[in-house]
């Protein structure tokens, strides 16, 4: 037999990265858009904080770096937000790729501190374990992988209902 896969000799060519698939940054800009603003109705896309131009991945070293612009240069929820793309990603990659979350450049007062907080690991993961902080979080994403033409919201959640008088 002359059939190369029997020969223990010629060793496979391995894949790629594990799961024979790369990042792209649509697909990137796909896991993250549909996060609501932990303060507003709406989520980062529709607020322009998160953009498809500001994401990088590379591949060959499993890194993704995300730049987002808050709605003002005071913005309190910065942090917050962070968390939210930070923890996104760490719960939907199909890989272990290091994620790098940053305010844009000259967009938020506080941007230097705020960054510094996102890269850091360890305080990243402290955030998380405080519950409040994570059930803010989790209701910022509980919605991101709702089915394409599905409202963002229940119509419930999306306008408080008024109550009957009584009689």
């Amino acid at each position: 037999m002359s059939d190369s896969a029997a020969d223990p000799t010629v060793l496979p060519q391995p894949p790629k990265n594990p799961l024979g698939q790369e990042l792209d940054p649509k697909e990137v800009f796909d896991l993250i858009r549909g996060i609501h603003d932990p303060e507003y109705p709406n989520t980062l896309e529709e607020l322009n904080i998160v953009k498809p131009e500001f994401i990088k991945v590379n591949n060959q070293r499993r890194c993704i770096t995300i730049q987002f612009t808050p709605t003002i240069p005071h913005c309190t929820m910065c942090m917050l937000i962070g968390l939210c793309i930070k923890t996104r990603l760490d719960r939907s990659l199909p890989m272990k790729y290091k994620s790098h979350i940053f305010i844009t450049p000259g967009t938020h007062e506080d941007a230097d501190a705020v960054n510094k907080q996102l890269d850091d690991k360890e305080r990243v993961a402290a955030a998380l374990e405080n519950p409040r902080l994570r059930q803010v979080v989790d209701k910022s994403l509980i919605y991101c992988d709702a089915p394409e033409g599905a409202p963002a919201k229940p119509a419930a959640e999306a306008e408080p209902k008024s109550e009957a008088p009584a009689s």
